[in-house]
């Protein structure tokens, strides 16, 4: 990777970009114009995209903003579902592939068209109804990546229940404090999901969770694994059983622009999770705009694959209502990138003719060190365009990236958003913005963000500070569910006036955006966010454990590691097995995502002499570097002794 490391000094020693080619240019959607459009009227920009939804009543006013709140459109009526599916089929796009699904065993595979998809939610919304589910009533959903998740949201959507989508990984605690916080009624599961060549639990867990979830009253299962699961009779009802002998249309009602649409829940710098409530048409309208222009999209001929969960918000945004709104033809994947083999997602790009491939630096990552052989043995030409998601990219990844993926002929979206925005807040236009590798570049057009210092006093070229953004946008979140409170105190106290969710930027000598990441005690961990709060939590609920500190460390291949500094009670003798089961004990808490990568046993953690624990100084330790300030330690030598614990058990390994 020498020669990658040495072009990225010489590009950014003299402030070279990449620019598109000529025929990109000319063949874009977006034009330099449009940023002059936006920005001199941002709320007739987002009114204009808005028009491109169909709505049963039209809006008359664009935006209301008494900060921090903002409603968008609100005087509209519409149905997220409509706009997904059924305005499509009227204009004759039924048999336009809406997903090619492949599932992780190989050969498991199914195409299902616009009319297909329509009728499996119209299937699903007549279940729902039967089932109960009224307008504004949550569903929770706990499903593997298969096309009924897809339908599941939608059916959601047109009935105008809320639906809240649960990552499949999370635990049966994790899943009962989500289903309890958002207060969900129905929960939509199946018996398991294909992971890393076998098939993996679902059910179990829902039984688990509603132990202690008592107003659930319906549990829909989709049969996937032919696991044999338990049943509660009277609550549990197969899918294939109550949906697939529903009738096959169903008639939608519309419904108020700020109607809620989901509740997804996202890590804060406590334990608990936040639920962030999106509402119907500002998120519609951001999702399919950027979708739309950040993609370059080309909708009677693009295959889109956004290689994300939808138990996350990119595949919320980027998965199902972009691509659905927009029409676009999308691949659905079930499994992990080297089910079957290292080459897995090469054949899926070579099979499908994939043309836009958007996924996160972690996985970009992994497979730059799998080796070129593997994309270099498969035919990518059909790639046209490479997004980036999750996290910052790393200059030499982005380069990889472009050279061996797209053959130096794809330009490349490094966006930057997140679960609370919606959308893509910060990113390069394809055929307008020029790039750089690991730069952000810009807002998008309609969007205002800038680089403060803890004033709030934006900072010149070349300094670092608080990314903000200053003005409402359509996709941003409309609060924290059921707690309008935290969500003033998180988003809209650090920077009186503007939005700010704890990520750190800062402007090139160029102007350009560098994304630089958290800088709260929220870990991005192969673009998951996952609280340090939470795991100390589940590491402090071990029978052994008396205290538990985490931090994030910088790691090469998932941008963040879990790392662990854990005391024991007195009467606990330490066993050779004890991480182990430690890291065990937090993945059945939390979710095997959540396991920390190192957890170190100390006899002592490092407390300032009001009590506080020096996370800080936990960073450089974990992370191998001279150790900061320590004269506020209570005992400095405390923090030297984790150290020298740390380096000798790295050189152990």
């Amino acid at each position: 990777m020498s020669e990658h490391v040495e072009e990225i000094e010489a590009l950014l020693h003299e402030g070279r970009r990449f620019f598109p080619s000529p025929d990109f240019v000319a063949q874009a959607n977006a034009t330099k114009s449009i940023y002059e459009i936006a920005d001199a009227d941002p709320e007739a920009f987002w009114a204009e995209q808005a028009r491109g939804l169909t709505w049963e009543h039209p809006f008359s006013t664009a935006l209301n903003w008494t900060p921090p709140n903002a409603t968008w459109f609100e005087d509209g009526l519409l149905n997220a579902s409509v706009n997904c599916l059924d305005r499509h089929v009227a204009a004759g796009l039924g048999d336009r592939v809406a997903y090619f699904w492949v599932g992780e065993p190989e050969g498991d595979q199914r195409r299902i068209t616009y009319a297909d998809l329509l009728a499996m939610v119209s299937q699903a919304a007549n279940a729902l109804t039967e089932l109960g589910v009224k307008a504004g009533d949550r569903v929770a959903i706990y499903l593997p990546m298969i096309p009924e998740a897809v339908a599941a949201m939608l059916a959601c959507a047109r009935i105008g229940a809320p639906h809240s989508v649960i990552f499949g990984g999370f635990s049966a605690d994790a899943l009962a404090n989500r289903i309890l916080d958002a207060d969900c009624r129905v929960v939509i599961t199946a018996d398991g999901g294909f992971r890393r060549g076998a098939p993996s639990a679902l059910k179990d867990n829902v039984d688990a969770a509603l132990a202690s979830c008592p107003d659930v009253h319906a549990v829909l299962v989709v049969r996937r694994t032919e696991q044999a699961v338990t049943w509660v009779e009277g609550r549990d009802h197969w899918w294939h059983n109550v949906v697939e002998r529903q009738a096959m249309t169903h008639t939608p009602e519309a419904f108020p622009a700020e109607h809620p649409l989901y509740v997804m829940y996202t890590s804060g710098t406590t334990a608990k999770p936040k639920g962030i409530l999106h509402t119907t048409a500002g998120y519609l309208t951001h999702v399919s705009t950027t979708h739309r222009m950040v993609f370059d999209l080309k909708a009677d001929r693009d295959v889109v694959w956004t290689a994300a969960d939808i138990g996350w918000v990119t595949g919320h945004s980027y998965i199902v209502y972009g691509p659905l709104c927009n029409g676009a033809t999308s691949v659905l994947y079930e499994g992990v990138p080297d089910a079957g083999g290292k080459d897995r997602w090469w054949r899926i790009v070579e099979e499908f003719g994939v043309t836009i491939l958007y996924t996160a630096p972690t996985t970009i990552r992994t497979l730059m060190k799998w080796g070129d052989g593997f994309p270099d043995s498969h035919d990518l030409s059909s790639l046209r365009l490479l997004g980036s998601v999750g996290e910052p990219i790393n200059p030499e990844a982005w380069m990889w990236y472009r050279s061996v993926i797209g053959g130096n002929n794809c330009p490349i979206v490094d966006t930057w958003w997140q679960t609370e925005t919606g959308g893509i807040m910060v990113t390069p236009l394809p055929g307008v913005t020029a790039t750089k590798p690991g730069a952000a570049m810009r807002a998008f057009p309609g969007i205002s963000v800038d680089v403060v210092d803890h004033e709030g006093n934006s900072v010149p070229d070349g300094e670092g500070g608080f990314l903000v953004v200053n003005r409402p946008w359509p996709g941003m979140t409309r609060g924290i569910w059921g707690d309008p409170e935290r969500f003033i105190e998180t988003y809209w106290s650090q920077v009186p006036g503007r939005y700010f969710a704890g990520d750190g930027a800062k402007r090139d000598e160029d102007g350009d955006l560098w994304v630089l990441g958290r800088i709260d005690d929220v870990m991005n961990v192969s673009g998951h966010r996952l609280s340090t709060a939470e795991v100390e939590h589940a590491l402090v609920a071990h029978h052994a454990v008396a205290e538990a500190a985490v931090v994030g460390a910088a790691d090469a291949t998932t941008g963040q590691a879990i790392v662990a500094f854990v005391t024991v009670k007195a009467n606990v003798v330490v066993a050779e097995t004890l991480v182990e089961e430690l890291r065990a004990h937090v993945g059945q808490l939390i979710g095997p995502i959540a396991k920390p990568k190192t957890i170190l046993i100390t006899p002592e953690l490092p407390k300032t002499r009001s009590g506080k624990i020096m996370r800080r100084l936990l960073r450089d330790v974990a992370e191998h570097r001279a150790l900061g300030d320590t004269t506020t330690l209570l005992d400095p030598a405390v923090v030297e002794m984790i150290d020298e614990l740390m380096r000798s058990s790295s050189s152990d390994d």
